[in-house]
């Protein structure tokens, strides 16, 4: 072997590449264990209504470890969304000692029942309000179904004057409503017939509802060609 110039050159070679492959390992170690440029600013990038700095400041701490080339922006981005109000958010590093965080926030649309919040793309999240919310009530992995026929259904009932306060789905899959004028409508089971239902019955409210005298509390539509209705019982 030794009298091989050409196998002695590949060694050479290759024993060159090693000790530059451990060369750079050591002086990367180096880099990222150097005081040298640490990260001083962590920079929101977007207004917030609902996360407050002192909530940013706890979730990072302890996340933000080494200098500026050390730090994980997976890691500090994991911290952040564990906060109950934050939805999604993007880390990047800015030259020389900089973080630029994006925060986008949860914006509820409804409350899940008495356990969290389900926001605008259907997707339940943990946070607390005092705003007054329509309620959902559903099996557990519905919330997106929910969200989309609660729009629907308010869409249907907006003639009327009035809005879906709390929308159900039982666990046989059937829809209840009860509307902010304290009307109970019953609608069955499927979402497209539901919708095609409480469309009919808007439709026809002004010729049938409208015009009695006394208040009614519940309604039934889930029948064929017509609908069932209840109210309170009179007392003289």
């Amino acid at each position: 072997m030794w009298d091989n110039p050409r196998l002695l050159n590949l060694l050479a070679g290759i024993l060159v590449g090693v000790a530059a492959l451990v060369f750079s390992a050591a002086a990367l170690i180096k880099l990222l264990r150097s005081p040298l440029a640490p990260v001083r600013e962590v920079r929101i990038t977007n207004a917030l209504e609902r996360v407050s700095r002192q909530e940013i400041e706890a979730a990072l701490r302890g996340r933000i470890v080494g200098n500026f080339f050390a730090v994980e922006p997976a890691e500090v981005r994991a911290g952040l969304q564990q906060l109950p109000w934050v939805r999604r958010v993007t880390v990047r590093r800015v030259w020389p000692d900089s973080l630029e965080v994006g925060i986008e926030e949860h914006v509820a649309l409804a409350r899940w029942g008495s356990d969290g919040l389900v926001n605008t793309f259907g997707e339940r999240f943990a946070g607390r309000t005092s705003q007054p919310l329509p309620v959902f009530v559903a099996p557990a992995g519905h919330e997106a179904e929910v969200t989309l026929r609660y729009g629907s259904f308010k869409s249907a009932v907006a003639p009327l004057g009035v809005e879906p306060e709390r929308v159900v789905l039982s666990r046989r899959l059937a829809w209840q409503l009860r509307l902010s004028n304290g009307l109970q409508v019953m609608l069955g089971r499927d979402g497209d017939q539901a919708e095609e239902r409480l469309r009919r019955f808007v439709a026809a409210y002004d010729s049938t509802l409208k015009t009695m005298q006394r208040k009614h509390e519940y309604v039934d539509l889930r029948y064929p060609n017509g609908f069932a209705l209840r109210v309170p019982e009179w007392k003289g």
